[in-house]
């Protein structure tokens, strides 16, 4: 077992307890203000090209998904009025530490993608499927507002595929060919200062990680 892997199952563990009544009590929030299950579950690409079921707190009416793969505006019509919020503190993704528990994603990793981006990726892009995808790293710090800017275009899906995807990825990269320790607690620590930050995509970096993703 790995030293990130041994940090993953300890701390997803921990959180899992200590968070224990904020996830019920949204649990129950979520089943008295929308129809549908407390939980979605998505197929996404994980390690390996394997796809794997991810777990979010519903924030969207029922077959929402039908409707489009990716989330556009601060106030999409398709997300419920409790989701909003859910969304924008990110606790939708807490489910996802009993992914981490299973070993199909890590704390820190790049951002699992749906099949259809994915299809997307060119022979070199596919290598951020080497390793476990992620809850966080700086591609999810740098777009935590990806809806509000995907909002921005004419054309959202387009503009995801041609320009945020490929830049995302870029930022995988800097993570996954810097794989320590510190690296992993130091997103984790970048993570929190951007939830509670009003412009979270904009975190504290030191001089080479600035350099690296341009901001």
């Amino acid at each position: 077992m790995s030293i990130l892997r041994f940090f993953d199952i300890i701390l997803s563990l921990l959180a899992l307890i200590i968070l224990l009544p904020l996830l019920l009590l949204v649990s129950i929030f979520i089943k008295f203000t929308s129809n549908g299950p407390i939980l979605f579950v998505q197929q996404r690409v994980g390690k390996n090209n394997i796809d794997f079921g991810l777990f979010k707190f519903r924030t969207m009416h029922v077959d929402a998904h039908k409707k489009g793969s990716l989330t556009v505006g601060g106030r999409d019509k398709r997300i419920t009025k409790l989701g909003y919020y859910l969304r924008k503190f990110k606790i939708d993704e807490l489910p996802q530490l009993v992914n981490v528990l299973k070993g199909e994603m890590s704390l820190v990793g790049p951002r699992p993608e749906l099949r259809k981006y994915v299809n997307y990726y060119t022979s070199e892009q596919k290598k951020v499927l080497n390793v476990l995808p992620g809850i966080t790293d700086y591609a999810s710090i740098y777009f935590r507002n990806e809806n509000e800017l995907l909002g921005t275009s004419d054309k959202p899906e387009d503009f995801y595929i041609q320009h945020v995807m490929p830049e995302k990825i870029r930022l995988n990269f800097l993570f996954i060919h810097n794989r320590s320790l510190s690296n992993y607690f130091k997103i984790i620590w970048l993570t929190a200062q951007s939830i509670v930050r009003k412009h979270g995509h904009k975190p504290s970096l030191n001089q080479k990680d600035q350099k690296a993703i341009n901001i």
